[in-house]
């Protein structure tokens, strides 16, 4: 076991810029390239559908590069670490109990996983319970180890709100996906939504809102089915924003959203989907071109 303090030159960068950070107690190891990081939270009476979008986001994220930070509990908490795991990313657990002590306790396996290929993390002493008084100062040091919160399913009253308060408090991005208005685990998220949390449905759009030197540090997923991507399809978002490119006349992203009467968050995401698949790059002032065949093998 780690103990990291403000300061130190191991000491999470992000976590370290807000005001008064906790002394971490860390087992598995926490890495530079984990500053790239978003937290994806939720309801623990998870439904299937919030089960199978945080394992799926998380995945999708987790496999560009990106540290999945969560806590450990039921739902969607679990999903999103499994997530992560499974497509061979680095995940965080932040713990309401002390690091020696693992809760809920059937999550023991899945714990010793993450501290193989991740960290688990605690502001907590050794033995310290998971008592209620400590889960909001758990979910502000979560929201502190990330660059925003993706909220998957929440109730009205819910700790995964507490959370997202966090980072809105910390200028930090925050993010919902949308859930049956007859579900009571999708109120919380659509009513964030309604105070102005970006909607997302799939991995682009919350990446197209990071800024310009995190979007950089994205990588293209390391999964067989996305090496060498295939031309897009002409009818989908992606085959018909490439059709508005070319090579050698840069692009300016507010002509591509007036010429094919996109909204302008689906273009950016878009945009982001091109680029990391290989068929278009940004250049300054948010101008785009296309990407040749010749320049993709290189």
């Amino acid at each position: 076991m780690d103990e990291l303090y403000p300061g130190d030159p191991n000491y999470p960068a992000l976590l370290g810029a807000i005001p008064s950070p906790p002394t971490l107690y860390v087992r598995g190891a926490v890495t530079v390239d984990d500053a790239l990081a978003l937290a994806i939270v939720g309801a623990r009476d998870a439904t299937p559908y919030g089960v199978e979008v945080a394992e799926r986001l998380a995945g999708e994220l987790g496999a560009r590069g990106v540290t999945i930070v969560s806590g450990l509990a039921r739902g969607i908490d679990a999903a999103a670490h499994r997530g992560a795991l499974d497509a061979g990313g680095r995940t965080l657990a932040v713990l309401g109990c002390g690091i020696d002590v693992v809760y809920p306790p059937e999550n023991r396996a899945l714990a010793r996983t993450i501290e193989a290929q991740g960290a688990l993390v605690s502001q907590f002493a050794r033995g310290a319970p998971a008592l209620a008084g400590h889960f909001p100062a758990r979910n502000r040091t979560l929201a502190g180890l990330s660059l925003g919160v993706v909220v998957v399913e929440a109730a009205e009253r819910s700790g995964a709100l507490i959370t997202a308060g966090f980072a809105g408090d910390l200028g930090r991005e925050v993010f919902a996906v949308p859930g049956r208005i007859t579900s009571a685990t999708s109120a919380g998220t659509n009513r964030l939504i309604q105070d102005g949390a970006k909607l997302i449905t799939c991995w682009q759009d919350v990446v197209s809102e990071l800024p310009e030197p995190w979007r950089r540090m994205i990588r293209a997923s390391s999964s067989p089915t996305t090496q060498g991507s295939p031309r897009p399809d002409g009818q989908s978002d992606e085959g018909r924003v490439l059709a508005m490119l070319t090579p050698d006349e840069p692009q300016h992203i507010e002509q591509l959203i007036a010429r094919g009467g996109f909204e302008p968050s689906r273009v950016a995401a878009t945009l982001v989907a091109l680029e990391l698949g290989g068929w278009a790059r940004q250049l300054t002032g948010q101008r785009w071109v296309s990407v040749g065949a010749r320049a993709r093998r290189t």
